[in-house]
């Protein structure tokens, strides 16, 4: 469960950005003192995701807002369910419509797609990750979906995971010199981070296993005969990623080969939105 308060400076900026001086639509036509309800409107089978954030978006807007929860994030939804009721000054729930709506939609669509991957991958010992590929500004949501979803979520930034990837050894000169100067680097700001290393070819994954002093290697575009010739290699030394390409289609094919973990780009930086609708009553 993500806390208010990592995602309350989020939720300030965008009411910041969305209304500014004032709703003139709505303090041109609606009294102040004017009541209303509204109905949150599932439009499209899926799984439901942002409820908790409208809550909070809601309270933050007028803490005299009634929010009525009918169904929780994380669970399926079909079109002409309704997630929840809100009842409150008719101004304020103007004002929060559009961001609510935005939030879900794209939460919605997220915990959609991640959960089919999730479904697809049930009986094996894969856990599908999502990445860094996500709308800079709204990371948090995103990662959040993809937990909502049933997925996990990666390294969040460049500041809780060491993550050496082709760019990376390449200008450190390579990979032995890499990760000797990453153990270096810890020790000296003595920090504990995992440490991930990625490996384009058995060449580079047998080096990185004489090198050592990792955590979990990230095969980037092995075919699964290359991801099963890796993995017997590494034979459980050290936690196993693959990544690059891999779509709903071939995603079954590579964890039945046994990597601990598969990174998917696609949850994020692919979606269509939800279908949602926010409907006065």
């Amino acid at each position: 469960m993500i806390k208010k308060e990592k995602v309350l400076p989020f939720i300030k900026n965008a009411l910041e950005e969305d209304i500014q001086e004032g709703d003139h639509s709505s303090l041109a036509c609606i009294p102040n003192n004017k009541v209303g309800r509204a109905k949150l409107l599932i439009k499209e089978n899926g799984i439901i995701a942002g409820i908790q954030l409208a809550k909070w978006i809601f309270e933050h807007i007028d803490p005299s807002i009634k929010v009525q929860t009918h169904i929780k994030d994380g669970h399926t939804v079909k079109k002409g369910d309704i997630a929840f009721t809100v009842e409150g000054p008719s101004i304020s729930l103007l004002s929060g419509e559009r961001l609510v709506l935005n939030c879900m939609q794209r939460m919605s669509a997220i915990a959609t797609k991640t959960d089919a991957y999730v479904k697809i991958l049930k009986g094996t010992k894969t856990t599908v990750l999502d990445t860094r590929k996500t709308t800079p500004g709204i990371r948090i949501l995103e990662k959040w979906a993809v937990r909502i979803g049933g997925g996990e979520n990666h390294r969040f930034g460049l500041y809780d995971m060491i993550m050496l990837k082709d760019n990376h050894i390449d200008f450190a000169g390579g990979i032995k010199q890499a990760i000797t100067k990453v153990k270096k680097y810890l020790s000296n700001k003595n920090l504990d981070l995992k440490v991930e290393i990625e490996a384009r070819n058995m060449n580079e994954v047998k080096e990185i296993m004489a090198v050592g002093g990792i955590d979990r290697i990230m095969l980037d575009n092995f075919t699964p005969e290359e991801t099963s010739e890796a993995l017997r290699h590494i034979d459980n030394k050290y936690e196993t990623e693959s990544s690059g390409g891999i779509t709903i289609k071939t995603i079954r094919t590579y964890a039945e080969c046994g990597v601990d973990y598969i990174s998917v780009g696609a949850l994020t930086h692919s979606i269509k939105n939800m279908d949602l609708s926010l409907k006065a009553f």
